[in-house]
């Protein structure tokens, strides 16, 4: 969690933190973000066929994947990473995983992809690297934060 508050910090992006017990779904988040307006986002981290290619798709939390429409824009075959492909991409264990994750992608070869629906959403909940802890953020700032990390992005229609 400090890496990136020590980002966001650097690139002079405002955020809020709310401290909680360890969470794992974003349902269980409700709870601790229930009285803020805000948009959870669910963070899925995918694998293409013989994990050669790896994904990140960032939805809102009351939206279910469909994966086989996921699979058809990106032209893979997508199945859920294994945590030993979260862990060497993302430095990440499950529950964990959001946006802040590809700070430790240092290869850049995650693919991110945004629902268009996100968009929507002035403020976006994510945890910062850390299930024990929600981070609100603006999410033009969320944008801000991919091109400074030098990350490209989609904005897609799920």
């Amino acid at each position: 969690m400090n890496e990136v508050k020590e980002i966001l910090d650097k690139l002079n992006i405002k955020y809020e933190i709310i401290f909680h017990p360890a969470v794992y779904t974003s349902q269980e988040t409700d709870f601790y973000v229930k009285d803020i307006k805000c948009s959870k986002a669910k963070n899925l981290f995918l694998a293409g066929k013989n994990d050669k290619n790896f994904y990140l798709f960032i939805i809102k939390d009351t939206k279910r994947l469909d994966i086989k429409r996921a699979s058809n824009i990106v032209g893979d075959r997508l199945h859920f990473a294994s945590e030993k492909y979260l862990k060497e991409k993302m430095n990440l264990t499950p529950g964990t995983v959001s946006i802040f994750g590809l700070i430790n992608n240092k290869e850049h070869d995650i693919k991110t992809y945004i629902d268009k629906e996100l968009l929507n959403e002035e403020v976006i909940a994510f945890h910062p690297n850390d299930n024990t802890a929600t981070m609100l953020i603006n999410i033009n700032d969320i944008f801000k934060f991919l091109q400074e990390m030098n990350f490209d992005y989609k904005i897609i229609d799920l």
